[in-house]
Formats: structure tokens, sequence, C-alpha cells
């Protein structure tokens, strides 16, 4: 009987002594955690009291969009003044051309109108005085030559007048022209190729163009 209640007493402290080293464990462990959490604020002060760095500018400018004149501008510019629309598309290289051909449109209208008036007079005073003087240096006295003279003149005046005319249309269409292929692609972008095409009715070869 006294061993029975000592074998109960024996194992009563055991488990009491179990029970007490448990309770320190998870002291020890709540201790940690505690500690855990207090070190994970300390951290997030820190962190937090720690200014952000400021933001780094793009320093890549971005591109500026391409040019691109309005063909109707363009033309409208040409009809009033030839050479404006060249200088409009910015085509700065067209002006001395372009102005050169009028310079020289010019000269020749007004040497052939001055020609022309010349030996019109010089045709009209024969027929109204046979025997009117000669200009001073005109080889030409006869009613035939003075006339032939007058018709050829008159004949130069309307070819420069035309020239000058299609001249000042092909300034305008090609400031037109110009503006709608300013910014045309020509790049080598573009293929072509031949490909086999076979049908039930013909067998042939195909030309596929592809725009990359």
């Amino acid at each position: 009987m006294l061993r029975c209640a000592g074998s109960g007493i024996h194992i009563f402290l055991v488990f009491l002594f179990s029970l007490t080293a448990s309770f320190a464990d998870a002291q020890t462990n709540d201790s940690t955690v505690i500690g855990g959490k207090d070190a994970v604020v300390a951290d997030t002060t820190t962190i937090s009291s720690i200014s952000p760095a400021p933001p780094i500018k793009d320093t890549v400018q971005k591109k500026k969009a391409a040019f691109q004149p309005k063909p109707k501008k363009a033309g409208m510019y040409s009809a009033i003044l030839p050479g404006l629309g060249q200088a409009y598309n910015r085509q700065y290289w067209k002006l001395p051309i372009i102005y050169a051909g009028a310079a020289a449109a010019g000269y020749f209208f007004s040497y052939n109108l001055d020609k022309y008036h010349h030996y019109r007079k010089e045709y009209l005073d024969r027929l109204a005085d046979p025997n009117a003087p000669i200009a001073p240096g005109e080889p030409y006295t006869g009613y035939q030559e003075l006339k032939t003279l007058q018709d050829q003149y008159r004949k130069f005046l309307d070819m420069t007048a035309l020239f000058s005319a299609l001249g000042y249309t092909l300034q305008v269409i090609d400031a037109v022209a110009a503006a709608h292929l300013k910014n045309f692609d020509i790049s080598r972008d573009i293929s072509m190729n031949f490909t086999p095409v076979a049908t039930p009715y013909y067998v042939g070869v195909g030309v596929v163009v592809t725009f990359k």
C-alpha cells in the first residue's frame, strides 16, 4: 500500500516538473516574439525616417514630330508667289532654280516684245510712206522682210509666254507633290518576292509585295 502511494507521488512530481518546464519554454518564446516585433518596428521606423530618393529625371528628349506640310497650302503659296510653296516645304535649294527661270523668262519676254514692236512700227511706216526714213542701223527695208521679222518675233513672244506659264504651273505642281511626299518612306522595309501560283486552271508566278 505504501509502495503504491510512493509511486503515485513520484508520478505527480514528474508531471509537475514537466508542466513547469513547458510554462518556462512558453514564456521564453513569447519574449522572443515580442523582441522580434520590437525589432521589426524599430527597423520600420528607421526606414520610414529616411527620405525617399528624388526621382531620376529622364534626360532623353522626346523626338519632335516630323514636319508634314499641307499640300493645299503649299499649292496656294506657290500660286500667289512662285517659290513660296517650296519655301513652305523647306526645300530652299529649289528657290535659286525657280527665280533663275523666272528671270530668264522675263528677259526673253521683254526682248521679243521690244523687237516685235520695233519691226511692226517699221512695217507700218513703210506701208504708210514708202519713202519714210530708215531707222539708223536697220538693214531691212523691204515690206516682206519687215513683215517676216514682225511675225517671227511675235511667234517668239508667244512661245516665251507659253513656256513662262508652263514653268509657273510646274512649280505649283512641284510644291503640291513635294508636300505629299515630304515624309514618304523610302527605306528598305519594302520587299518583293516571286511566288509560284498553281490553280486548277493555270500555273504561273505571283508577285508578293511586303510593306513592313
